[in-house]
């Protein structure tokens, strides 16, 4: 029975092991929300598109010390996300300045839509006749039923 309650009590005390949980300890509430705030906004390299808060690769560990550090040694936001972007490249920042390299990414969508309108708006108008059908032929239709029935009235 000895052996059974100290297996249990191994067990319980070993899931606390498993669970670990940074914890930061900051001198201001200011420095706790720029925390929060800096961990929400840059991104995990490992991760598609998580950011190091909510991210559990080692590298965001690594990334959120090292935000924690530059936070309690008074280093502010733009700082922070300056030392980490020329540590990680512009990925790293959810909001990816515009230089020359992405200003296409910003100029294109725009670009195609204006030359579609553009070609939208230039396109020329087709005659269109109704038949006595109702269905609508063009001008080109016209002419090739024209034909088909000078043809047909040549070899009666």
């Amino acid at each position: 029975m000895k052996v059974v309650v100290a297996c249990v009590l191994a067990l319980l005390l070993s899931t606390g092991v498993m669970a670990t949980q940074e914890n930061y300890a900051f001198q201001t509430e200011q420095q706790r929300a720029d925390f929060k705030r800096l961990t929400s906004e840059l991104r995990c390299p490992m991760c598609q598109n998580q950011n190091i808060a909510d991210s559990d690769a080692m590298i965001a560990h690594d990334m959120r010390r090292k935000v924690y550090q530059l936070i309690t040694e008074g280093n502010g936001h733009d700082d922070v996300i300056d030392f980490m972007k020329q540590r990680y490249g512009d990925f790293v920042h959810y909001q990816p300045p515009v230089t020359n390299t992405t200003i296409w990414l910003w100029v294109l969508p725009f670009t195609v839509l204006f030359i579609g309108g553009w070609i939208l708006i230039r396109r020329q108008p087709v005659d269109i006749d109704v038949s006595e059908s109702g269905q609508a032929r063009t001008s080109d239709q016209e002419a090739l039923i024209a034909k088909a029935e000078a043809m047909l009235e040549k070899e009666k």
